[in-house]
């Protein structure tokens, strides 16, 4: 239990599209997130940390089961290196062959809430308190709408196993203003979760995964308009208030030293939205949807008083999914064996400030586009978005070009890869030329990795290839009790179709 100081709780802060660059500890020039920062000062900044993926639900599916996208299915062979996710009208979602870290948790005593966007399939089979939850205050997909519930029905929103309404009905978003209180809901349900478990001598795990930063950005009215950033500023202003909020409680009820805290990011800024929908990816090039830098680098703090020692940066290359392997190793248990991890345990980096040397994969769908190892990234395959899509405004990369690195066909480098080193060169510009001595040696290095993972990898189902009208929200689960279920069309699957 509580008492014992033995495994700490877990709290994981996921922000939705949150960019490198919004942070004030990053450099953001208007300093507006004096809690994260705060919070950086009192534990460990991370300036090398990765999602698994550059858009949310691979991303997300990542996190929770330890494993690279292309194994737990959460990917797409429709075509070649696309980047696919869970709209309503996906027919995949999380495999039940995939363990989920709050169902390991339960083994040694944890209640588990997930607070927020749930992302990894929104059918009933695939709903978080299937997969190890305890509860779960949120949506199981984007906000977006508002929809007409005859084309597509409105998003749900659950308590737990069911659904309490729907966004743009009983939970709204006014798209003119971005006013939205939902920030606000998020929080008081973070708070009551602590509260009641900490009153329990309960351990816990708390995954609060808000999605303010996602377009269509929302604050609450008491943010809107503070920032100098703009709406999107708001919604970070909040957040980050948010934040100081929950930080303050664990002192409140004396269990801050007892509980290990994480913020992260679940892709770069959406940078197609920015800036007033779209953060910021700092130095690094292009954003989320994208395997550069700016897609895929993240923000990341770790705090855990009396145990992470204050004000440390730690070089160590992290990612989303080591989050899985060092939750379990803090709560006494051993990771699965009977399966690929792709997520190491951080503990030793966390409290004795050791460096563990491993890869990165840059993964894009189907395909390996780029490795990291130390302070090199090699680039397989180069792809921002299509011309077509180009010539439609769609662009992932604004104000950047970097001729043969942000390209709009697909170039494939697989023979002699652009090698960058990301210290002396943060927004891969300058390509190392294949001539140096440095590419040579760095390259033999990289090929061994690449060779190894390719030979020992196997990819799982795909889950997201097919799409079908018929399995979105018409009639989630409770909505008889409320009069909410909708008409269901007739079933009719197609091949999604995935641009980029």
């Amino acid at each position: 239990g509580n008492g014992s100081g033995s495994a700490p709780n877990l709290i994981l802060l996921l922000m939705d599209d949150m960019g490198w660059g919004d942070l004030g500890v990053f450099g953001e020039p208007s300093r507006e997130t004096p809690n994260l920062d705060r919070m950086a000062a009192e534990g460990m900044l991370f300036p090398n940390f990765y999602a698994a993926n550059p858009l949310c639900s691979p991303s997300r599916a990542a996190l929770l089961t330890g494993r690279l996208p292309i194994r737990n299915g959460f990917y797409t062979t429709n075509a070649h290196a696309r980047n696919a996710y869970t709209p309503q009208e996906i027919v995949g979602g999380i495999p039940s062959s995939e363990i989920l870290l709050p169902e390991l948790l339960r083994k040694a005593g944890y209640s588990s809430k997930i607070v927020g966007k749930w992302h990894l399939g929104h059918r009933a089979q695939f709903h978080p308190l299937r997969h190890g939850f305890d509860e779960w205050f949120g949506a199981p997909n984007c906000h977006f709408g508002p929809y007409n519930n005859k084309d597509k029905p409105n998003i749900p929103v659950y308590n737990n196993s069911e659904m309490v309404g729907r966004y743009y009905e009983e939970f709204q978003i006014d798209l003119k203003t971005g006013e939205s209180n939902l920030t606000q809901i998020y929080l008081q349900e973070a708070i009551e979760f602590i509260r009641q478990q900490t009153a329990k001598k309960h351990n816990f795990f708390l995954y609060w995964a808000v999605d303010a930063t996602h377009a269509p950005v929302y604050a609450s009215r008491r943010f809107l308009g503070t920032s100098q950033r703009g709406l999107y500023g708001d919604a970070v202003r909040e957040i980050d208030d948010s934040i100081g909020k929950i930080l303050q409680e664990l002192h409140t009820q004396d269990i801050a030293n007892n509980t290990f805290v994480f913020f992260t990011s679940d892709n770069g800024a959406a940078l197609i939205s920015a800036p007033n929908q779209g953060g910021s990816n700092g130095p690094f090039l292009c954003g989320k949807e994208t395997t550069f830098e700016g897609g895929m680098r993240e923000p990341a703090i770790a705090w855990w008083p009396g145990h992470i020692p204050a004000g440390q940066v730690s070089q160590q290359l992290g990612t989303a999914m080591d989050l899985f392997t060092t939750s379990l190793t803090l709560a006494g248990l051993q990771p699965p064996t009977d399966r690929q991890l792709d997520g190491i345990d951080l503990s030793p980096v966390l409290l004795q400030n050791k460096i563990i040397h491993r890869p990165v994969f840059y993964y894009r769908g189907n395909e390996l586009m780029a490795v990291r190892f130390g302070g090199y990234k090699a680039h397989y395959w180069t792809w921002t978005n299509s011309w077509e899509e180009l010539q439609q405004g769609i662009n992932f990369c604004p104000g950047q070009n970097v001729t043969g690195v942000t390209t709009h066909d697909q170039q494939d480098y697989t023979i002699q890869p652009l090698l960058f080193q990301l210290g002396r060169d943060p927004g891969e510009k300058y390509p190392i030329r294949v001539s140096h001595q440095e590419y040579e040696i760095v390259m033999r290095k990289i090929t061994n990795i690449v060779q190894h993972h390719k030979a020992t990898l196997v990819p799982g189902e795909p889950q997201l290839n097919v799409c079908d009208r018929a399995v979105m929200n018409w009639n989630p689960p409770g909505c008889e009790k409320l009069g909410k279920c909708l008409q269901v069309p007739r079933s009719s699957p197609w091949k999604c179709s995935w641009p980029h």
